[in-house]
């Protein structure tokens, strides 16, 4: 047994100062992550620092139309807020489809940013794996890897990024702000998520003791027209095989505007610049659909596990865009376009 020292902090001032002094500790706010790494001896700090006692749980709107969401609003809060609903409906979709209702309540914004990936071979401290021991190898290369990335990987690391909220955010352009032993920082999203490259333990820029304090998600009219689906084995309260969040506007049947993002495919939320590329200023249809996601999928490295990974994030970025036009059936949120367990689409 870890001896393991509390304390509660009631500033951010105070909060940050505690961490950065002290390298083996870390911040605890919602718990849903970390207490299980520490149970599972995957994350060893010797002293945690509580900071559910911040004023950090806002939800206010911005004057552009967007909105700035605290650190410690919970998931749940977020998914409800009506300025979300309305504003940005797949922002409230992911959040809905992220995790069980126990586990929104508790789980913080922040936190969420913050976790940890789901691979089951980070998880087990007696299995080779990069990001929790840097050097010692990567299990999951030639291992069980049927929920692992192929966009975005390395020969170091193919985890799956895990959070469903980051990847509209990711569409959105959304800015993390945080406060640190240097002051406020402000990172744009992509670059707040670092691909593994040589280096999969580091997975965000952050310095020690540097806290996310806030999500700024600009405003945009084309998120009132968006939608999040995500393709998973099971309905409750599993991870994605595939995701999409996307949003469109369209003129005369032409999109104008378009936003894509991908989950359960990459290393990190995953923006789908080449798909937007061939969609922006192209007439709304399947055809055009098929061929902006080849294109973004054309980069993917698979493993024999994972290899349908590729199709199915295809036929799922076709089939949302497909509900957001008009030019398709139907499909709910949460929906599989390719049923089965082997996910073989």
């Amino acid at each position: 047994m870890r001896p393991i020292s509390y304390s509660r902090a009631g500033a951010v001032a105070d909060a940050v100062a505690a961490v950065a002094a002290d390298p083996t500790s870390d911040f605890l706010a919602g718990g849903t992550t970390e207490v299980d790494l520490l149970r599972q001896n995957v994350l060893l700090p010797r002293r945690l620092v509580d900071i559910n006692d911040l004023p950090l749980a806002q939800i206010e709107d911005r004057p552009d139309g967007g909105l700035y969401i605290g650190a410690l609003a919970r998931m749940s809060e977020v998914a409800q807020a009506p300025s979300v609903r309305e504003r940005f409906p797949m922002v409230a979709e992911a959040l809905e489809l992220g995790a069980s209702a126990q586990l929104r309540h508790m789980a913080s914004m922040g936190g969420n940013m913050m976790q940890r990936v789901r691979c089951g071979y980070f998880r087990d401290a007696a299995s080779p794996c990069n990001k929790r021991d840097p050097g010692s190898g990567c299990a999951a290369l030639d291992g069980f890897n049927r929920g692992h990335a192929v966009l975005g990987v390395s020969e170091h690391c193919i985890a799956t990024h895990p959070s469903d909220v980051a990847v509209p955010l990711m569409a959105l352009d959304a800015r993390i702000h945080t406060e640190g032993p240097h002051g406020r920082r402000v990172y744009a999203i992509d670059d707040f998520f670092l691909l593994p490259g040589a280096t999969p333990h580091l997975e965000h820029p952050l310095e020690h003791g540097e806290l996310v304090v806030g999500i700024e998600v600009p405003g945009t009219p084309t998120a009132r027209t968006s939608r999040y689906l995500k393709v998973r084995d099971r309905e409750s309260y599993e991870f994605a095989l595939a995701s999409v969040a996307a949003a469109v506007t369209l003129h005369n049947g032409v999109l104008a505007d378009v936003r894509l993002a991908l989950g359960g495919v990459a290393t990190k939320p995953w923006r789908a610049r080449h798909a937007e590329d061939v969609l922006r200023g192209a007439p709304a249809g399947t055809e055009t659909f098929r061929q902006a996601a080849r294109a973004e999928l054309a980069a993917a490295r698979t493993r024999p596990l994972n290899a349908f990974k590729t199709e199915l994030a295809q036929r799922t970025m076709v089939r949302i865009l497909e509900t957001l036009t008009g030019t398709g059936t139907d499909a709910a949120p949460g929906t599989d376009p390719a049923p089965g367990r082997e996910g073989r689409p």
